[in-house]
This record gives C-alpha cells, structure tokens and sequence, in this order.
C-alpha cells in the first residue's frame, strides 16, 4: 500500500504508522502500516476489495478491549470500526452496526424497555467483537439474544446469517472460521420493566466495579473458564496474584485479569500469560486456555 491509498480514498480517515497502543485496552501494541477508521458500510466494503485486489494483509478492530497487539505492530491495513456506530430500536428489537460500543446497545435496550441484554451492560466491547466471540458474563451469552447477523465474507459476499448459522459456542461464533467481518447485528429481546432493567443492570455494574480492576488498563478475562474449574481461583490459589514482568501484572484484586501497572508491552503480557499457564499446569494439571486474542508480528520481525 502506497500513498496514492489515501487520494482513492478521500473520504476515509487513514493514518499511515499509527500506533495502536493508543486503540488498544491495554495499552500495548506496535504500530499498523495502515491504519483506517470507517464510517459506513460501504466504505469497509471498498477497503476489503483492495486488500483483497492488491494482496495486502487485513486486520479488523472493534473497541479492542479482549485482545493484546504485539509490539511490532500489524502488517498491512487495519480497520476499526468504531466509526460505525448506529443504533436503532424497533419494536422489540435493537440493530446496531458492528462499531458500537455493547454498553450502548444495553443503554438503547434498557430506555425501550426491552430485556434481555442486562448481563452485557459493562463488557467493553463492540458489537462486532461480541458476535465474534460471543461475549458473555454473568450467565448470559450473546448467542442467547443475537437473532441475525450480517457479515461481510473474504470474497466479498454479504451474507445475513440467523443465529443457528452463527453457530456459537464458548466464546466462538462462526465468524471466526470464516474469517469474516460482521458488519451489524440485531437483538431480537423481549418487553419489559424499564426500572427493573436498570436495576439489574446497575447491580451488574456494581458487582463488577467492587471485582475487577477497572482501575487500570487490562485485556479483560484473560483465560477461557476450564471445565470443572475457575481461571481466577487456579490462578489465586497458586498464590500468582501480583506476580509483575516488566509493567504487566496479575491483578491483586482479580486474579483473573492482568493489568498494565507501568508501561507494560505486549512482550511483558506474554510473558505473564505464559508463566501462569505454567504454574496452573504444574500444580493442578489444568491447562489455562487463552480467550484473550493475541495478534501481530514480532519486534524481530
């Protein structure tokens, strides 16, 4: 990609060299070659047919909260579709394009008095990330209120998918091996009282606000939950909690989460990650599964 990319492009916001540590929830992260910021549709559309057409890697970003950038950045373009931000309520279902912030569907939800996303109201993601990955807390999944989709396909096709087509599952959805982009979503939800909706959802807050560090820069729930098991208790209970590389921490106040304490890299998170999956398998034989994504090239690189 050269800089004639920009003059094809007009009417699209693209920074060549931009670091990412300024997008990322940890703070973290080299630079992308190219970096895109959409508005609509369509323009993510034309600028996944020139990489397409020109064979140059394509990386898309949402709100960036569950994943960690490598220190030598990403090759190629990368899009963040946080300029994508629709959202629109009718009758009992919210649609919202792929950039807007989960919490902000939850918000639209609660004012139209509809229920059933109240277990979303603090994860940090977009929309696209949530159907991605079928964000969930405290019980619910995405998969339990997302009816349709609509996803852009690497060879172009646009394709409506319903919620069995999307095929989720812990923290999986379809859209992974496809490797497509979703481009917006609809919450199919039912009526109900709008206090009791912000009451739940304000309790929700509350109990995540007194447990987690959201204090500090972090990649959210680090690990998947093991079967049988609690990340965040394997991880307590080997007495990992405050254990430091660099700027990167695991979180005294949840042990589930590592923080970035003092101008941690992407290399210092690594290196915690990797020593927990470490002690957890050698005191309990459990094997801590990755949920948190990890993405880009090497410093070496």
């Amino acid at each position: 990609m050269n800089n004639d990319v920009k003059k094809q492009f007009p009417q699209i916001k693209i920074k060549q060299d931009e670091p990412l540590n300024k997008y990322t929830f940890t703070k973290t992260g080299g630079n992308a070659d190219w970096l895109a910021l959409p508005t609509s549709v369509d323009q993510v559309k034309q600028l996944v047919a020139y990489c397409h057409d020109h064979q140059l890697p394509l990386t898309v970003l949402g709100n960036a909260s569950n994943l960690i950038v490598k220190d030598g950045g990403i090759e190629g373009l990368v899009i963040i579709t946080t300029g994508m931000n629709h959202i629109q309520v009718k009758d009992n279902q919210v649609v919202a394009e792929s950039g807007a912030a989960y919490i902000d569907v939850t918000k639209a939800a609660r004012d139209a008095s509809l229920t059933g996303l109240e277990f979303a109201a603090g994860i940090p993601g977009s929309v696209g990330g949530a159907v991605f990955m079928n964000a969930g807390a405290y019980g619910g999944e995405t998969k339990s209120v997302v009816s349709a989709a609509t996803v852009l396909l690497p060879d172009g096709q646009v394709k409506v998918m319903n919620n069995q087509q999307l095929d989720f599952g812990y923290r999986h959805s379809v859209v992974q091996d496809d490797h497509g982009i979703v481009l917006s979503a609809t919450f199919t939800l039912k009526p109900g009282n709008q206090q009791q909706i912000a009451d739940r959802m304000d309790e929700l807050n509350a109990r995540r606000a007194a447990k987690q560090p959201l204090d500090l820069p972090s990649c959210g729930s680090v690990f998947k939950r093991p079967t049988g098991y609690f990340a965040g208790k394997l991880i307590h209970d080997a007495g990992l909690q405050g254990y430091t590389v660099g700027g990167a921490q695991v979180s005294t106040k949840h042990a589930g989460f590592i923080v970035n304490v003092n101008h941690g890299t992407a290399d210092d998170y690594q290196a915690v990650i990797e020593h927990v999956q470490d002690v957890v398998k050698q005191k309990y034989g459990v094997q801590l599964v990755r949920e948190v994504r990890i993405i880009g090239r090497d410093l070496a690189e």
